[in-house]
């Protein structure tokens, strides 16, 4: 049965098309908003996959270049791996909806959003959002939802609801908030130094909005929805429980896990899961999901602690930030380099600077953001959290984590025209106990100011957990979380920013939503801890960028030339440019305004490529004092090269005071010499003088 439903959303139409296409998927939307088209698909395994002991939920986002009119870059002209673009897309999808399907479902489902045409004014990535949740809620999927997702920018101060890309791109806030009917689920966002209270304003004003967007969604689900289908629930036996209470009493759970030492912890778990194999041998049935059991016990006594006890397992207060360390330069030779710790997260971050010409390339379907001058990779080794693997590159989270950072520090970063380089940060993780992506912000601003990059304001991040009760009102939000609270607590609420506002915020729970009170402490608390990581740890470090880049980066001169003039700095087939580049050794970039880049570590050359530039562009008039090479010798006199494909001539009268009957007895080829201009001669040549320097 086809169906079309539409409401109208931020002054434009959303419809919807449901059985119009991909009708053997178990629910399938396909979206219109303005002309942007996006597929939205979702599909289930029939059975439960084996040996698992997770939920196996796959997002995609696919860029299709064809949306945008274009055929892709490279040899092989079609699409190959995802774009960051969309590996963070596919993670904001993924974060508010996971939590919604059954704990103890283990069936595959992959949410697949195909963008098919893009219109600059409606952004796909919103699309999708709102696609994904409304194929999975009219699917057969179990699912608690719907969900709906509202995007927010500010222009001019003021909140635009949904922006197209372009005020999106160039905004000072990228807010994306996923809603159930009653609560908040997911926040993203990107702002540039942003009050507490204003994002909570423009968060709660999304939320508000996903109610209208989710009255529709209950709308099309109560007609054309599905029923939901049966599946084999892989939860643990309440009497498997019972039975580990008698061998491991909560007691002794609890002493197992109150260690602020995490090989300590892992170390006692083993010997308990050890000790209820033994106890559980005949039973082979509760033996394949002991795993989950011992998850689930310890989860249990950890949030008994907690909410209950006012305990955390290493002993903290509710309040408490681990210990806390932060130095620079401690790598040599590099740009900058600084390490942040926090408890058993180490972070280091390197930071390398480079001509303008090195900036990442983007192919993607935003046509306003071609390339990126600031790109922060963020890399997770094995060896941080004390396993064995091997590296494989980069996965989502790395990507995911590595663009947070990214964004928390791009609202302070310098303009081209103040700092010429391109600038690249690395974070290596070199030990990892809850929130690396928050102190890799910390070591990536100090690395920043170590490197001499004018910074406007330092960013520092940190992270937020909570534990709930049986009610709205019983829960208790906690300052700096470590890797157990993370992992079996409901939320992971990490915020960026400066003394004046925030910058980034990445909010990850695994309930169904927050309420307005917890939003709004999670913010005032980690607005207090960021403020004396600031003052307190990062300052005394570091209290602000370095006068001058280090010793072992390139430095830059720059300079504007006519752009009418750019073809005789760059000669024919660069014959001019490649000239000045061998004799300075330098890095030299032109862009089409006439902006020239001078790059190099050798002030003297660099200063040598600037003066050959100047003269090259320069009108020269009668008069002004020149240094050239001798190129060439006829019987009437002398040419002289004083910059690279620029010539005059020394006619044979003007060599010397004396007469001389050859040029030859007083200059030879590659003779330095000093001329005077005296114009130009009948054919339009720079004439020169020897004799009459001065």
């Amino acid at each position: 049965m086809k169906k079309t439903y539409s409401m109208e959303l931020a002054g434009r139409t959303l419809s919807v098309d449901i059985g119009r296409v991909a009708a053997q998927a178990n629910g399938a939307a396909l979206m219109h908003y303005g002309d942007t088209v996006v597929l939205s698909t979702a599909t289930a395994s029939e059975k439960p996959r084996e040996g698992i002991d997770f939920f196996p939920l796959s997002v995609e986002f696919e860029e299709k270049m064809y949306s945008v009119g274009k055929i892709p870059g490279g040899f092989n002209k079609r699409e190959g791996k995802a774009s960051e673009n969309a590996v963070l897309t596919a993670r904001v999808i993924d974060r508010p909806m996971r939590p919604l399907f059954p704990k103890d479902y283990r069936n595959d489902v992959t949410l697949n959003n195909m963008v098919m045409s893009v219109d600059p004014e409606c952004r796909p990535e919103l699309l999708a959002m709102l696609g994904s949740a409304i194929a999975t809620s009219i699917s057969d999927i179990p699912f608690c939802g719907p969900c709906a997702t509202t995007q927010i920018g500010m222009v001019n101060g003021e909140f635009v609801v949904n922006p197209s890309q372009a005020d999106w791109d160039n905004g000072d806030l990228q807010l994306t908030v996923a809603s159930t009917s009653e609560k908040v689920i997911m926040i993203e966002a990107g702002a540039n130094e942003i009050k507490e209270e204003k994002m909570i304003e423009a968060i709660y004003m999304a939320h508000e909005i996903n109610q209208t967007i989710i009255e529709f969604i209950n709308k099309m689900v109560a007609e054309i929805g599905k029923p939901k289908h049966e599946y084999t629930s892989c939860a643990v036996p309440e009497e498997m429980f019972a039975a580990m209470r008698e061998i491991v009493t909560p007691e002794e759970m609890e002493e197992a896990v109150f260690t602020d030492v995490k090989q300590v912890r892992e170390e006692n778990i083993r010997v308990i899961t050890e000790k209820l194999e033994e106890a559980f041998a005949e039973n082979e049935e509760w033996l394949a999901v002991l795993g989950e059991a011992v998850y689930q016990y310890q989860k249990k006594t950890v949030r008994k602690m907690i909410l209950k006890d006012h305990k955390r397992p290493d002993g903290r207060a509710i309040t408490q930030i681990r210990p806390l360390a932060a130095e620079v330069d401690l790598i040599p030779r590099v740009h900058g380099s600084a390490m942040f710790t926090r408890g058993q997260t180490q972070i280091c971050t390197i930071t390398t600077l480079a001509p303008l010409s090195e900036v990442q390339k983007v192919d993607g379907l935003d046509e306003n953001i071609t390339s990126k001058r600031y790109m922060h990779h963020y890399n997770f080794p094995s060896y941080s959290v004390g396993e064995t693997k091997p590296s494989r590159g980069p996965g989502r989270r790395e990507i995911g984590h590595g663009a947070l950072a990214e964004k928390a520090l791009v609202p302070v970063l310098p303009s081209e025209e103040e700092f010429p380089y391109a600038i690249r940060t690395v974070s290596e993780t070199f030990e990892s106990n809850g929130s690396t992506s928050q102190a890799s912000i910390c070591a990536s601003t100090m690395s920043l100011m170590a490197a001499g990059v004018p910074i406007k304001k330092p960013v520092a991040g940190i992270s937020c957990g909570l534990v709930t009760g049986e009610t709205d009102d019983d829960y208790i939000v906690l300052t700096d979380i470590q890797g157990l609270e993370d992992f079996f607590g409901d939320m992971d609420f990490k915020v960026a920013g400066t003394h004046d506002g925030i910058t980034a915020i990445q909010m990850d729970i695994k309930i169904h939503g927050l309420t307005r009170p917890i939003v709004e402490e999670a913010i005032a608390r980690t607005r207090e801890a960021r403020l004396y990581i600031l003052d307190e740890v990062m300052k005394p470090a570091i209290a602000e960028p370095r006068a001058q880049v280090g010793k072992y980066a390139p430095k830059i001169i720059s300079m504007q030339i006519d752009p009418q003039k750019i073809g005789d700095v760059v000669g024919q087939r660069g014959k001019t440019i490649n000239a000045i580049i061998e004799q300075t050794g330098v890095k030299i970039d032109i862009t089409d305004d006439g902006s020239v880049s001078i790059c190099g570590t050798d002030a003297d050359m660099m200063n040598r490529a600037a003066e050959l530039i100047r003269i090259i562009v320069t009108d020269f008039e009668a008069g002004q004092v020149l240094t050239g090479k001798v190129v060439s010798i006829k019987e009437f006199g002398a040419f002289i090269e004083f910059a690279p494909g620029k010539e005059g001539m020394v006619h044979i009268s003007k060599i010397s005071k004396e007469r001389i009957n050859r040029v030859e007895d007083v200059l030879t080829l590659g003779d330095k010499v000093t001329v005077v201009c005296l114009g130009k001669d009948k054919m339009g040549r720079i004439s020169f003088s020897m004799k009459d320097v001065k």
